[in-house]
């Protein structure tokens, strides 16, 4: 099917241009997304990448609004959230992990395994079962920290306060 110019005549027929006639008409019948529902499926997908780029053994690392995901040459691959500083292992070793992720038309839950710091510039996690910390020096420890500091600037203290929703 061929695309119509926005200066072509409408082809209902009316006689006007495509713009000012049926082109608006097409945009609305396209159903919209809320940024809550946009934020949702790009981070699925976000999450899906960089499993991945894992399952590849490829080095990768991106940004999606408070989140940072990151793929190792050995396979593995996390998700961390950077106001809050936690994060969830997505694959192991070239394998998938599939991360408890609950979604609703308001917020997004994630079951959050590990808590991040950096120790002498080295990513150092700490799980929350059994609260084992461990170095990982394959870390891509400089984007995670000038990740942080976008993150800071581009969103107030306010936004990154509602980040994390209080425990019903």
């Amino acid at each position: 099917m061929a695309k119509i110019g926005r200066n072509e005549k409408c082809p209902c027929r009316s006689g006007k241009k495509y713009k000012h006639c049926c082109a608006g008409l097409a945009q609305v019948t396209q159903p919209q997304m809320s940024p809550e529902q946009k934020l949702k499926a790009t981070l699925m997908n976000s999450v899906r990448d960089i499993q991945k780029q894992a399952m590849e053994k490829k080095e990768a690392n991106s940004e999606l609004g408070v989140f940072f995901f990151y793929s190792t040459r050995g396979g593995d691959a996390w998700v961390l959230e950077m106001t809050g500083c936690d994060c969830v292992q997505v694959a192991r070793n070239g394998e998938i992990l599939e991360p408890s992720i609950d979604e609703n038309s308001e917020t997004i839950e994630v079951n959050w395994s590990h808590m991040f710091d950096f120790r002498n510039k080295q990513l150092e996690f700490t799980a929350y079962a059994d609260k084992h910390v461990r170095l990982l020096p394959d870390a891509p420890s400089q984007e995670i920290s000038a990740a942080i500091r976008r993150i800071r600037k581009k969103f107030s203290r306010e936004q990154l306060s509602k980040v994390h929703l209080p425990n019903p």
